[in-house]
């Protein structure tokens, strides 16, 4: 549960920093009857989100196993490529996301109605996108028969809401810079997992082999149906009993991922820029006077 209140969390209030900045951005020079259109365009995005994912739970279920695996496992692998993408994108480019918006904004708001509604359609949707297909391959992974996966993606996503409201009346101050690179790290573990079960579910369609040559299997030392068992999946998508490419794959994927993400050079070139991003992205209220 709580491996998917960070995702929604995370993918949430990203979402909602992009709506706080172009909502304040219009109030602070005036344009209130720009608003109309943006909310538009966020209530579209909002929707096809929402739409994305149920064509994605309740399409798979008219499939026959084998098919339902292999869209599983596919969708999986093609969702931590994009949250990867996401999270170092982020990484990287935090500190000029609001300029950008304002710049975007601008364009918009010379060429009319239409072009701010495909602005803000643009700017949430692509995140509303990434976090149906994410949120989908890890509640899929780390389903356990009880709605507590959806439950958490849902009180992640109000919490990121919440926080969204709060930075854009100023009432709360986050050292966003610090929030994103820990809950960006922490997202990669998630990924991993996410990524191991859906290679155990191509293995199940058939499409790779090695379904029967397990790890371990420390079954008997970590019941799947006990509380630490239970524990450990949600948070890990942890599994007593992986196969050796499972395994491999989590590793080759986890170690490197990480190193990158906390390098000093390279990928973190932009760590310097996250920096930044903490002179703007803490100061919520600022967002508000530009």
């Amino acid at each position: 549960m709580f491996s998917n209140y960070l995702i929604g969390l995370r993918e949430g209030l990203e979402a909602s920093l992009v709506v706080c900045i172009l909502i304040a951005y219009l109030v602070k020079t005036g344009r209130r009857d720009a608003l109309r259109p943006i909310w538009t365009g966020i209530a579209i995005a909002i929707v096809l989100a929402l739409g994305f994912g149920c064509v994605l739970e309740f399409g798979s279920q008219e499939m026959t196993f084998q098919a339902q695996e292999a869209l599983g496992g596919s969708l999986s692998v093609v969702a931590v490529g994009l949250v990867t993408w996401m999270v170092f994108w982020m990484r990287r480019t935090a500190r000029h996301l609001k300029a950008e918006l304002h710049g975007k904004l601008d364009q918009a708001l010379a060429m009319g109605t239409g072009a701010l509604v495909a602005t803000a359609f643009l700017a949430v949707g692509r995140e509303g996108l990434e976090t149906a297909l994410f949120v989908w391959a890890s509640v899929h992974a780390a389903s356990d028969g009880t709605p507590r996966p959806v439950i958490g993606v849902a009180l992640g996503l109000a919490t990121a809401v919440l926080l969204g409201w709060l930075f854009y009346r100023g009432a709360v101050r986050i050292n966003l810079a610090k929030f994103f690179t820990w809950t960006g790290a922490m997202l990669v573990v998630v990924a991993a997992g996410v990524l191991a079960y859906g290679f155990h579910d191509l293995q199940e369609a058939g499409w790779l082999p090695g379904l029967t040559h397990l790890a371990f299997d420390i079954s008997n030392t970590i019941e799947p149906d006990s509380w630490y068992g239970t524990l450990l999946k949600g948070v890990f998508n942890f599994q007593p009993d992986p196969t050796v490419l499972q395994v491999t794959v989590w590793l080759l994927y986890l170690i490197p991922a990480l190193a990158l993400f906390f390098a000093p050079v390279g990928f973190a070139s932009g760590k310097g820029k996250v920096k930044g991003a903490d002179e703007q992205g803490s100061r919520p209220s600022e967002a508000s006077q530009a």
